[in-house]
This record gives structure tokens, C-alpha cells and sequence, in this order.
């Protein structure tokens, strides 16, 4: 399917993998709707893509609402933006411990219901997960289960929304922006860890993952199937 005259919405889409689709789709000729919470980030992301932009929150409905109805027409949508804490059973408070239930399967679910009135009939949509729902990297349960609940959330939103196709992208450890503000000495060793659990032994690009998901927006037989570009992670 090509994406020359699509619409393509992205709510997460001022950074990151959300950015590298938002630019893969705008080189295919797509118009590109980015949506996040930080202004200056999302002007400067659509500048130079000749992007539209709107500030939303995921976590709040009425935001949602706003930004789903500023748009004409949604032929795909991917929804990557999640903000969270991850960590032990142990340690964390519950209001952290369902962080990731809030912003991550929340913040989808929420997104793809403002989105419905305006999907073409033969729109597609993708979720975003982690392949720590497959392969559980260490004591985070509440943080595996968001993302096992996410991809569960893939399957049952493909049969109520079919011929809308609604599928998952599952990547695990990605060299970008999410790690880029991490201290160096954490970052390289969990990239060693990392590297040394997987069968292609390193870890992963934006440009990787957006690649599975380009693949999810064309691909006009797949729904309801998770991706994992994880580099063999969840098969080591």
C-alpha cells in the first residue's frame, strides 16, 4: 500500500521512533499529524517534515478528544508517546506501579477510542508494546504486564474494529532517544546486557522499528499479530 495522499497521525510523534516513522511517512508522501506534550518539541519535529501539530496529553480524555477533532480523516495512526516508572514490586509505590498502565495501555486504549469517528474504512492502526511482555528483562512486573495487556488490547481492538486493521509493534532495547538521556556507565551496560541476551547480539535503531511499523501500515492482510524487533530477545 502505498502512503502518498494517507494521513498519517502520530500521538508520540515529536521524538523518537514516533519522529522516525513521522519522517519515513512524509518521504512517502503522507500527510503527517504529530501529537505530544511539548510544544517547542513538536513545532521543531514538524518544520521540516511539513507536518501539522497539536499538544496532547493522552492521559486526559478532554485532550484527546480536542486533538482527534482538529483531524479530517485518519488512514493510519500510531501511538508510541508513554511516559512511566518502571522498577520491583517491592519498591515502588502503587501510583508508580500502575504508571505504565496509565500512559501506556490507558493513553492507547483512550487514543484509539477519539480516533475511531475518524478511521477510513480501511485504516490501520498501531500500538505500541515491548518485548519485555514475551521475555521479562528483570523485577518489573507491573511494567511486563502493561505491555502483555497492550498486545492483548491489539488483538481484541482487531475484531471489534475489523476491516480497521489494529496491530502491535514490540520492540526491545532501541539505541535512541528514550536512552539518550540516561548517564553513559547505565546506559552502556545495559546495552552490553542487552547485546549479550539477544540472538543478533546488539541492541536496536529508530530506524529499525519504524521499519516494522511502516510494514504494520501496508501490510493489507495483517491484524491483530505483534512484531517484535528485538533482535531474537524474546527467543534467547
Amino acid at each position: 500500500m502505498s502512503l502518498a495522499g494517507k494521513h498519517v497521525v502520530i500521538v508520540g510523534g515529536g521524538s523518537g521512533i514516533g519522529l522516525e516513522v513521522a519522517r519515513r511517512s512524509a518521504a512517502a508522501g503522507a500527510s503527517v499529524h504529530l501529537g505530544g506534550r511539548t510544544q517547542a518539541r513538536l513545532a521543531a519535529a514538524a518544520e521540516p517534515l511539513g507536518a501539522t501539530w497539536q499538544v496532547v496529553d493522552s492521559t486526559d480524555q478532554d485532550s484527546l478528544a480536542a486533538f482527534f477533532g482538529a483531524v479530517d480523516r485518519v488512514d493510519h495512526l500510531f501511538t508510541p508517546g508513554a511516559s512511566y516508572t518502571v522498577g520491583p514490586l517491592r519498591e515502588l509505590s502503587d501510583e508508580d506501579a500502575a504508571s505504565p498502565f496509565v500512559t501506556k495501555f490507558w493513553g492507547q486504549y483512550h487514543a484509539v477510542k477519539h480516533a475511531v469517528p475518524r478511521l477510513a474504512p480501511d485504516a490501520s492502526i498501531v500500538l505500541m508494546s515491548g518485548a519485555a511482555s514475551v521475555r521479562p528483562p528483570g523485577a518489573a512486573p507491573a511494567y511486563v504486564a502493561c505491555n502483555a495487556a497492550v498486545e492483548g488490547l491489539g488483538r481484541g481492538l482487531a475484531v471489534e474494529l475489523a476491516p480497521v486493521r489494529v496491530n502491535v509493534v514490540a520492540p526491545g532495547t532501541i539505541d535512541g532517544n528514550l536512552w539518550a538521556g540516561r548517564p553513559a556507565d547505565v546506559r552502556e551496560a545495559s546495552f552490553d546486557q542487552y547485546s549479550r541476551d539477544t540472538l543478533l547480539h546488539r541492541v536496536g535503531k529508530e530506524s529499525e522499528v519504524a521499519d516494522a511499523v511502516l510494514y504494520l501500515f501496508g501490510s493489507t492482510y495483517t491484524t491483530g499479530s505483534t512484531l517484535y524487533p528485538d533482535g531474537g530477545y524474546t527467543l534467547h
